[in-house]
Order: structure tokens, then sequence, then C-alpha cells
């Protein structure tokens, strides 16, 4: 049985591009990896709340060895829950849009609450190492202007800091699906859904999910 952490951001609900497209690919993984347990988690419905001082100071106390052994305060219990979600999964499948060229808020303290000093990634004299297992990670990310070289076009801070992010706790096998223009019009979404499936016939046949006795 394979299980994937299905994340949506976008607030748009059913007219999200990039929602639509992330459940078109969830039904191609659930063919080609059933039985699929999926476990959702709607950032924009159901948002996360900000990181607070009680995080951060219970969150600077594990890091540095202050507490008891399996010791887990209030301010980290919901970190805790979004990082055995993340555990649990074999894959992860994120749909997002860009704002204003990176990650929307939403997605950024889901990523402040996983991303955590000795529970997720530890530091070394040769950078952070990783405590995560690595897992797919497919990202499908919806611009409404275009993201490419030449005039007028806009810059992806989304996709570099994104993988090094999650390759920071582990997760290094990151795929990202980048669908520009959804703002301009039917013509440029049907291009982007012709890209979605270009990609999806070269990626999802490759992806490596690890094992139970892997882990």
């Amino acid at each position: 049985m394979t299980t994937l952490l299905h994340l949506n951001v976008s607030p748009r609900g059913e007219t999200s591009h990039s929602r639509r497209a992330a459940d078109w690919i969830r039904q191609k993984l659930a063919a080609q990896h059933a039985p699929l347990t999926v476990l959702e988690r709607d950032l924009a419905a159901d948002p996360l709340p900000p990181i607070s001082a009680a995080f951060t100071d219970a969150n600077m106390a594990g890091a540095a060895g202050l507490l008891k052994e399996g010791e887990v305060p209030p301010a980290l219990a919901l970190s805790e829950t979004l990082i055995a979600e993340l555990e649990a999964a074999d894959m992860v499948l994120l749909a997002t849009p860009m704002h204003n060229f990176t990650v929307p808020a939403t997605l950024k303290t889901w990523i402040d609450l996983v991303v955590r000093p000795e529970r997720t990634f530890r530091s070394t004299r040769q950078g952070k190492v990783g405590l995560l297992r690595d897992r797919p990670v497919l990202a499908v990310v919806a611009c409404g202007g275009p993201v490419r070289e030449g005039p007028g076009s806009q810059q992806d801070f989304l996709t570099p800091y994104l993988k090094y992010v999650l390759g920071t706790i582990g997760l290094t096998s990151v795929e990202v699906l980048r669908m520009d223009n959804t703002a301009r019009g039917p013509e440029y979404i049907a291009q982007g859904l012709e890209h979605l499936q270009t990609w999806a016939d070269a990626t999802l046949p490759g992806l490596v999910v690890p094992t139970e006795a892997a882990a």
C-alpha cells in the first residue's frame, strides 16, 4: 500500500488551476500505485496558525536538548502532527499558486512548522543534514503570468526555494511542474494542460517510491 500526502494551497477552490491539475495527477498515481491511501490537507480551507513565541521557544528548547525524551510541549503539537503526516507519506503531491514570485504565506507557514532543528534536520560543520527519508515530491505550480526569458517575464523564486528548503530536511527528489500564463485566457490554459500531460507521461512512470523495508 502506498500513502500520498496531498497538500492544497490555492484559496480559489474548484476554479484553481493548480488544484485541478493536481487532482488529475492524483488519479494517475492512484492507478499506478493501487491501492493508494491519501492524506489530504487543505492549507487554504484550514489555514495553519502563524508562528508564535511559544512555538519558537519550544522549538529552540528541543534543538538545545532541553526537552525530556518523548516530551512534546503543547506549542509543538501541531508541528508534530504535520511532521507525522510527512513521515507517513511515501509520496507528496503539492498544488500551489505562485504569489509574488514565490510561495504563498499559507505554504510558508507549513514549511516553518515542519522544518525544525534536531527534529527534521541537524546542523553540522558541513551544513544542514536532513533527518527525514527521501521520497518523491511532485509540485504543481500555477502562475498567472509568464515565467521565462524575455520582455515582460517574471522571475521564479518559488522553485529554487522549495527544492532547497525541502532538501534541507532530506526530501531531495522534487519535481516541479509550472503552468504559466493561467490568467491570460483559455488558449494558455489549454497549453498548460498539454504541458501537464507531457510532464506526467515523462515523470510519473519513473517515480521511485521507497518501500517500508528501505525506510
